[in-house]
C-alpha cells in the first residue's frame, strides 16, 4: 500500500516533520540510532584510553593500518559468505552478537587477567631494543587484548553504524519517508553522543571513591562496558520487534518499493576501477581530493593531540587512565552540543552565500586551529612565558586547542563539509552520479582515513630510532598545512565547475 508524501507548514517541517502515524515505525529507528551511537562513542573514547596508555599515541598509526585494515577486510569476506547462508534477520544478529560478546567478555574475563595474558613489560623493551624499527609494533603486541579491543571498537563503526543499521534504514524506508526521516537522524546522533559521553566521564571519575592499590580503571571498564552490553542487547531487541510489529504491516513497508530500490544500489568498484574512473572526470577528481583532504587533515591532527593529552595525565610516570577516560567523555559531549548548535546555524549558508562559502569554510577552520595547534606543541619551549601569564601549561593549551580543532573540524563535517560533498553530486548525470560517488567512497574515504596515518608512519620510522609525535610534529603540520591548500585548491576548482552544470541544468529545464 503506497503512501503519498505529507503536507507541512514551513515551521513544522523545520522543527518536527513526522506524522503521528509513522510514531511507530520512526521511533525505533531512531532508538535502534541512539544504542548503536550511543556504544559507539564509548567504544572510541575506551580504545584510545587502552591504547594510548598502554603503547602511545604513535601505535595508533600502526594499528589502523595493520590492524583495522586487514580486519575490515576479513569482515567483508566473512559478512559475503553469510549474507549467503543466514537470513538478513539472523545476519543481522550474527553480525552484532560477537561484538556484545567480546566487549563483554573483555571487561569482566579479559582485562582483570591482563597480567597474565600480556608479555612482561621486559620482554616488550628487550624485542624493542633490539629491533627498533619495530618498536611501535612491540608495543601493540604487549597489549594485544587492547590492540583487540581498539580494532573491534573500529569495526563497530564500519560493521554495525554504517552497514547494519544504514543497510536495513535505507531498505525499509519509503523515499518521501527518507526526506523527513533523515534530517533528524544526524540530530539524534549527536543526543546519543551527548549521553554517551556523561556516561563514560560519571563512570571515569570514580579514581578517589577507592583505595590506593584498587584497580578503578578496572571498575570503570566494567560499567562501561555493561552499558555497552545493554544497549547492544536493546539494538537486537528493537530491530527483533520491528521484524514482526511494523514490517509485517502493509502500511510501514512496501516490499515491492524495497524491491525496486535494491536494483539501484551503487556499483561497488575495486581500487584499480576507482581510479581509472577519477582519472577519467576532472569534476569527480575535485569531489576525492575535498574527501581526502578532510580525511587524511584530522588524523594528522588528531594522534598528535592524543600524545599530549596522554601527557597531560601521566604524572610520576603513571597514566591516569580514569582521567584521560574522563577527559575524553566531556570532549564527546561538547562535540555532541557544538555538532547540534552548528546544524542548527550553518543552514542557511549555502543558500545565502553561495556552495563555495559552505565548502571553504571547514578547511579554513581545520587550517586555523590546527596550525595553532602545532605552534603549541613545536614552540612549546620559546611559549612558556606566556603560558605562565596565563596560568597554564604549554601541554594543557596545546590539549584544549587540539579539542578545540577536533570540535569545530566534527561539527563543520555534519553542518557543512557533508552537505555540499552530497550537493556537488546532484547536478552530475545519473551514471556519474552513482559510479562516481562509489568511486569516490572507495578512494577518498579509504585513503582519508589510512594516509594520514601512513604518512606519520613513514616520519616516526624515517627521523630517527626515537621519533616521537612530538619530534615528527614540525614535519606533520608542513604535510597537514599542504593537505589542506590542496582541498581548498580543489574545493575552489569544484565550485568553479558545480556551478556551471547547475546553470546548464537551469537552461536545460527552461528550454524543455
Amino acid at each position: 500500500m503506497l503512501q503519498q508524501e505529507p503536507k507541512f507548514s514551513k515551521l513544522r517541517a523545520a522543527i518536527w516533520p513526522i506524522l503521528g502515524s509513522e510514531m511507530k515505525k520512526f521511533l525505533p529507528m531512531g532508538a535502534m540510532m541512539f544504542f548503536v551511537l550511543f556504544n559507539y562513542t564509548i567504544l572510541r573514547d575506551t580504545k584510545d584510553t587502552l591504547v594510548v596508555g598502554a603503547s602511545g599515541a604513535e601505535a595508533i598509526n600502526f594499528l589502523k593500518f595493520w590492524g583495522v585494515t586487514p580486519a575490515s577486510i576479513l569482515f567483508v569476506i566473512l559478512y559475503a559468505k553469510l549474507s549467503n547462508i543466514l537470513s538478513k534477520e539472523n545476519l543481522f544478529y550474527a553480525c552484532l552478537f560477537p561484538f556484545i560478546l567480546f566487549f563483554g567478555a573483555f571487561a569482566f574475563v579479559i582485562y582483570p587477567n591482563k597480567d597474565f595474558l600480556h608479555p612482561s613489560a621486559e620482554t616488550v623493551l628487550a624485542y624493542q631494543q633490539a629491533m627498533p624499527a619495530l618498536r611501535f609494533i612491540f608495543a601493540l603486541w604487549g597489549a594485544w587484548s587492547y590492540s583487540i579491543f581498539y580494532i573491534m571498537a573500529e569495526l563497530w563503526g564500519s560493521v554495525v553504524v554504517s552497514l547494519l543499521f544504514w543497510q536495513f534504514a535505507n531498505e525499509i524506508t519509503r523515499t518521501y519517508e527518507a526526506k523527513r526521516f533523515y534530517a533528524l537522524f544526524p540530530l539524534l546522533g549527536n543526543i546519543a553522543l551527548i549521553f554517551s559521553g556523561q556516561t563514560v566521564t560519571y563512570f571515569s571519575d570514580i579514581r578517589d571513591l577507592y583505595p590506593a592499590g584498587v584497580d578503578a580503571w578496572g571498575i570503570s571498564l566494567n560499567y562501561l562496558m555493561g552499558a555497552v552490553v545493554v544497549a547492544g542487547f536493546a539494538t537486537m531487541v528493537v530491530y527483533w520487534w520491528m521484524n514482526r510489529a511494523v514490517l509485517t504491516d502493509p502500511f510501514y513497508y512496501d516490499a515491492a518499493e524495497t524491491g525496486k530500490k535494491a536494483k539501484k544500489e551503487k556499483p561497488k568498484l575495486s581500487v584499480g576501477e576507482s581510479f581509472k574512473y577519477l582519472l577519467s572526470s576532472r569534476y569527480l577528481g575535485f569531489v576525492a581530493l575535498i574527501v581526502l583532504g578532510y580525511g587524511m587533515a584530522i588524523n594528522l591532527v588528531e594522534v598528535t593531540w592524543k600524545s599530549q593529552l596522554k601527557i597531560l595525565y601521566t604524572v610520576g610516570g603513571v597514566f591516569n587512565e580514569n582521567d584521560y577516560s574522563s577527559f575524553m567523555g566531556n570532549f564527546s559531549t561538547f562535540t555532541g552540543i557544538a555538532t547540534i548548535i552548528l546544524i542548527i546555524l550553518c543552514k542557511g549558508i549555502v543558500r545565502k552565500y553561495g556552495w563555495f562559502m559552505g565548502a571553504i569554510l571547514t578547511p579554513i577552520i581545520l587550517l586555523i586551529t590546527g596550525v595553532l595547534f602545532y605552534t603549541f606543541v613545536i614552540f612549546r619551549e620559546d611559549l612558556n612565558w606566556m603560558t605562565v601569564a596565563m596560568g597554564a601549561t604549554p601541554v594543557f593549551l596545546a590539549v584544549m586547542i587540539g579539542a578545540v580543532q577536533n570540535i569545530l573540524s566534527k561539527g563543520t563535517k555534519y553542518s557543512l563539509f557533508d552537505p555540499t560533498k552530497e550537493m556537488s553530486y546532484i547536478p552530475l548525470d545519473q551514471e556519474l552520479k552513482v559510479k562516481g560517488k562509489a568511486a569516490v567512497d572507495v578512494i577518498g574515504g579509504r585513503l582519508g582515513k589510512s594516509g594520514g596515518a601512513v604518512v606519520q608512519q613513514f616520519l616516526l620510522l624515517t627521523v630517527s630510532t626515537t621519533a616521537t609525535q612530538i619530534t615528527i610534529a614540525p614535519y606533520s603540520c608542513v604535510v597537514m598545512v599542504v593537505v589542506i591548500l590542496t582541498w581548498m585548491f580543489a574545493a575552489k576548482g569544484l565550485s568553479t565547475m558545480y556551478n556551471q552544470k547547475v546553470l546548464e541544468k537551469e537552461l536545460e529545464l527552461k528550454t524543455a
